[in-house]
């Protein structure tokens, strides 16, 4: 059984190496800390599953799970993250996820969205299930920030972080112009005025 953990946090890469051993007695696991290092490893094996995390320096999970289901990787991918499951089980999925689990998660948990994802299933947790097919008939009622695009939900956490317009557009390689654009989306769906009020927004709706 062959793993790929990927996280920027080195404990956190060691203690999911650990729990995986201690289910699955013949795996090997090889890790990596950035999504440069995820999308080389990923197209040069070949994987029984991917454990990734979204938030990563440079290219953030999102982006890095697009490219290397764009590059053929074939192997199950399960998300795990600190961010809340609501605002971002759904938009994984869309881009290529088997799964998602919440860093919180306990350990039974996660190996049980393990096996799931192993047999070729989708994992999301009851409770996001529950949620989901109670808001099948209220979509008025979603959050502003869903109609938000994934790049300008991650120019809107990096806002919300304190990062500059500059700052933000070295970190995704993008032109300030471009981050500017992004930004001025950002206001206009969430009908705010000024960084001031997206960070409170992102604060506010547990995007950050």
């Amino acid at each position: 059984m062959k793993f790929l953990i990927a996280d920027d946090h080195a404990i956190v890469r060691k203690g999911l190496a650990q729990l995986l051993r201690e289910e699955f007695s013949d795996a090997e696991i090889q890790e990596a800390s950035n999504s440069n290092e995820i999308i080389e490893k990923a197209k040069g094996g070949i994987w029984d599953i991917i454990l990734m995390d979204i938030s990563m320096p440079g290219r953030n999970g999102l982006e890095t799970l697009k490219q290397i289901r764009d590059m053929g990787v074939k192997a199950p991918v399960l998300v795990i993250s600190m961010h809340p499951e609501e605002q971002y089980a759904i938009r994984v999925i869309k881009a290529g996820a088997s799964g998602f689990l919440n860093k919180d998660s306990a350990t039974e948990e996660l190996i049980a969205a393990v096996h799931k994802v192993l047999l070729g299933k989708k994992y999301i947790s009851a409770t996001l299930a529950e949620k989901l097919a109670e808001g099948i008939d209220s979509s008025s009622q979603r959050p502003a920030h869903e109609l938000l695009s994934d790049r300008e939900l991650q120019v809107l956490q990096l806002i919300a972080s304190g990062k500059t317009v500059g700052e933000i557009a070295d970190e995704i390689s993008l032109s300030v112009n471009t981050i500017s654009t992004y930004r001025a989306r950002i206001l206009e769906k969430l009908n705010l005025n000024n960084s001031a009020e997206l960070t409170r927004y992102a604060l506010d709706n547990a995007l950050v």
